[in-house]
């Protein structure tokens, strides 16, 4: 039975939501509080007509739902992708960059590998060796592994596996600022596992991709476009002040 559904947000996850739920024949609508689509990525025009970003937002490889949804809109084409290396500002020497370069057509996790054992400005052999005891687990028990280290954080897990503090200093920080824009000692250790766990499994997991455009033209537009034609809404300032359920049957009042 097509189905009545109101979404609180206008970020990628609830306009995913009502692209899904208009794709089975619902009726979904989007409420946004503000007057511009996209949550976290979401931006503005200031007065030069430049545009203005909430944060610098890239795309991996190891977004599959991320991809499936591009190729669904057919557009696919709007992402740039780069060349898959993974590049680090070197703490002792300012204003100077390395790269960890993945070699095209090597399987996972040997691609991976190849570009950390490659690389010989950041990390010593010795500091790559001792990286092992703490990131083997991760290969050989996958999620029930890294869900155990929730309760540890990043510095926390180093100590237990005796990683030196260098790591923490030349990829931790980065890491846990780009994950959660948070210092390694505030940060669970899952959060940097799961991701190390899908880049390192996946070929291209750590291969970005830039949009060819701003984000509310060239992404939030075609899913808005996308639900409005299966006769869904998405409304921007409309922010929600309460929500009356009836006393029967616990059901919403429209």
């Amino acid at each position: 039975d097509r189905t009545t559904v109101a979404i609180i947000g206008g970020g990628l996850s609830g306009l995913a939501c009502a692209k899904y739920l208009s794709d089975a024949g619902h009726e979904a609508t989007v409420y946004e509080a503000r007057n511009v689509l996209g949550g976290k990525v979401s931006a503005w025009q200031d007065d030069d007509g430049d545009w203005i970003e909430t944060g610098l937002h890239i795309f991996f490889g190891a977004y599959p739902n991320m991809m499936n949804l591009f190729e669904e809109l057919d557009i696919e084409d709007r992402l740039q992708w780069k060349p898959h290396q993974m590049t680090f500002a070197m703490a002792d020497q300012p204003g100077q960059f390395t790269s960890f370069q993945f070699p095209a057509g090597v399987p996972a996790p040997f691609n991976m590998a190849a570009a950390i054992l490659t690389n010989t400005e950041m990390l010593t052999l010795e500091e790559k060796i001792r990286m092992v005891p703490g990131l083997l687990p991760m290969l050989l028990e996958g999620q029930s592994f890294i869900d155990a280290q929730d309760e540890l954080s990043v510095q926390e897990f180093m100590q237990k596996y005796g990683m030196p503090e260098r790591i923490n200093d030349e990829i931790f920080i980065a890491m846990g600022k780009a994950l959660d824009f948070i210092d390694p000692d505030q940060l669970s250790m899952s959060v940097i596992l799961t991701a190390m766990n899908r880049f390192i499994n996946e070929a291209d997991g750590s291969q970005t991709a830039f949009l060819d455009g701003n984000q509310p033209d060239r992404l939030c537009e075609p899913i808005l476009q996308h639900v409005r034609a299966r006769g869904g809404q998405v409304q921007t300032g409309t922010p929600i002040v309460e929500i009356n359920v009836n006393d029967e049957d616990h059901t919403i009042q429209s």
